[in-house]
């Protein structure tokens, strides 16, 4: 048996950007990533707050410091 366990969250974050020639992950800035103790490539569940809409897709390391969440496709 397998059992998918989120190991951090990253609350209320703010897309700063949409690729949408790109084909599904998402761009999370490295230094917000390692304070959540995210991997890059690794499956994340990504939820709107105002609608409780999800979807799952895979992290991409984004330049550190830039505070860039860029969803990509």
């Amino acid at each position: 048996m397998f059992r998918e366990m989120l190991t951090g969250k990253i609350h209320r974050a703010t897309f700063t950007d949409c690729d949408l020639n790109y084909e599904g992950s998402i761009t999370v800035d490295a230094d917000l990533m390692y304070a959540a103790g995210m991997l890059e490539y690794e499956k994340v569940a990504v939820v709107d707050n105002n609608n409780g809409r999800r979807f799952e897709t895979y992290l991409i390391a984004g330049k550190r410091g830039s505070g860039e969440v860029c969803v990509n496709g």
